[in-house]
């Protein structure tokens, strides 16, 4: 076979290049999956997992949000996000309240803790993603960096379907 550029490769190479980048892509969820439920402090002596704080800010953005609409909104179970949601509530973070439209759906809304804790998570997440850009681009160039991005868009399409 030929790769368009005038390399040739065989079945056998370009089946171990998939499986070594398939390897990467593993490892790299992994290494993720861990940032994602390990507990930081985002600014104010909360120590809270980045699930935890994003769910708390999807709740800042759309006050009265219920537990179905962030389960549909972030791809996870009822149940899931309802443990979290949770976790947020018994930290005096978020409160339900009985939907006036329906008695059997409770409405989420952030107290004022919540409040300060979602715009310092803002905050933060700002200054790590301009720290990370940094440091990608040490190693990679705007547009590979782009392109890892429209191919992670392609991934979620792909998860989503």
């Amino acid at each position: 076979m030929n790769d368009g550029a005038g390399r040739d490769f065989t079945l056998e190479d370009l089946t171990k290049n998939l499986v070594v980048k398939a390897d990467l892509l593993y490892k790299f969820v992994l290494l993720y999956s861990n940032y994602l439920s390990s507990s930081k402090d985002y600014g104010t002596g909360n120590m809270v997992s980045m699930v935890e704080v994003h769910t708390l800010t999807q709740i800042y953005d759309n006050p009265g949000i219920t537990v179905t609409q962030l389960a549909n909104y972030w791809r996870r179970t009822k149940s899931a996000v309802s443990q979290t949601v949770g976790k947020l509530e018994s930290r005096g973070l978020i409160t339900r309240t009985v939907s006036e439209n329906n008695k059997k759906v409770y409405e989420l809304y952030v107290t004022e803790e919540g409040r300060k804790l979602s715009a310092a998570h803002k905050a933060y997440d700002l200054v790590e993603i301009s720290h990370t850009l940094e440091d990608l681009l040490k190693t990679c160039t705007y547009d590979e960096i782009d392109t890892f991005y429209k191919v992670l868009e392609s991934y979620i399409h792909l998860f989503e379907e």
